[in-house]
């Protein structure tokens, strides 16, 4: 009796495990730990009932006496049902919950697992469109009678698995909170203008098709010209110019037309194709 920790559990294993907050804790295990250190009275379990005060005068050698009012009144356990043509999926009953007993998914219908619902009432407040009633499903059996232990065992395993669930999603939300604080503060490695190594790694393949691009235009403007002045070398000028369709002579005389209201001469032509930005479809002005 000494040993809180022990008397705790001890004090556990008594109640109902609805874990529906009435005692004024957050749950059966915190109430259970109050009572072992004397910071709550031991009748402060409406689920439990008369029935449930009585083991727990018996384990703590105390006189029997009867709920407190300000905690509730000894009833027959109700189950949840939802209205489901009014539920709207806000998900705040399944959030409330404290043993998953709620199936559902945002902005769907959403209902209750009847075998599992321990009739905490929890999830009727937050409920915005009041879609929820508790009905009771035990008769005029109340307390212990209407709850067998193999059910209390039962959702106090579901409610520890809640709570882990509920820890391991605040701890990875917390590390991806601290990754992007960290990624914030960090100073950049590099300049702005510098490529991270997986950046240039996927960046050079399209830089070598690049380069491989250039150098055959290069090579191919090359070999024109080396064919232009070997043709000049012989006094020969070119050699697709005779017999020509009268779409490609149609593009020459074009060509020769904007070269003279230029004032280019054959010298120039080139170097002013380059410099007239309008091309050689030019209207004349």
């Amino acid at each position: 009796m000494n040993n809180s920790r022990t008397l705790a559990d001890r004090i556990e294993d008594l109640l109902p495990q609805t874990q529906c907050t009435k005692c004024g804790y957050d749950g059966c295990r915190p109430y259970a730990e109050a009572v072992a250190d004397g910071a709550a009275s031991y009748n402060q379990c409406p689920p439990g009932g008369a029935e449930g005060v009585a083991r727990l005068a018996h384990l703590l050698g105390k006189p029997v006496i009867p709920i407190n009012p300000a905690n509730g009144v000894e009833r027959p356990r109700p189950v949840a049902l939802i209205d489901e043509q009014v539920c709207i999926g806000c998900t705040l009953c399944m959030q409330a919950c404290p043993v998953d007993a709620i199936v559902g998914a945002p902005k769907q219908m959403h209902t209750i697992v009847k075998d599992l619902c321990t009739g905490c009432d929890l999830c009727v407040a937050p409920c915005p469109v009041d879609c929820i009633a508790m009905i009771p499903v035990t008769g005029e059996a109340t307390g212990w009678n209407a709850w067998t232990q193999q059910q209390a065992d039962a959702a106090r395993l579901r409610h520890d698995r809640h709570q882990a669930r509920l820890a391991a999603e605040r701890d990875a939300a917390e590390a991806r909170a601290a990754a992007r604080r960290a990624a914030a503060a960090a100073p950049a490695a590099t300049p702005a203008t510098a490529e991270a190594p997986g950046d240039t790694a996927a960046a050079a393949p399209a830089n070598d098709a690049e380069a491989k691009k250039k150098a055959i235009i290069q090579a191919a403007l090359e070999r024109a010209r080396q064919k232009k002045a070997e043709l000049a070398a012989r006094g020969e000028g070119p050699r697709n110019t005779d017999q020509v369709s009268a779409d490609v002579q149609a593009q020459i005389d074009a060509a020769e037309a904007r070269r003279k209201r230029l004032g280019l001469d054959d010298k120039d032509a080139g170097d002013a194709s380059k410099s007239d930005p309008r091309g050689s479809d030019d209207k004349p002005a």
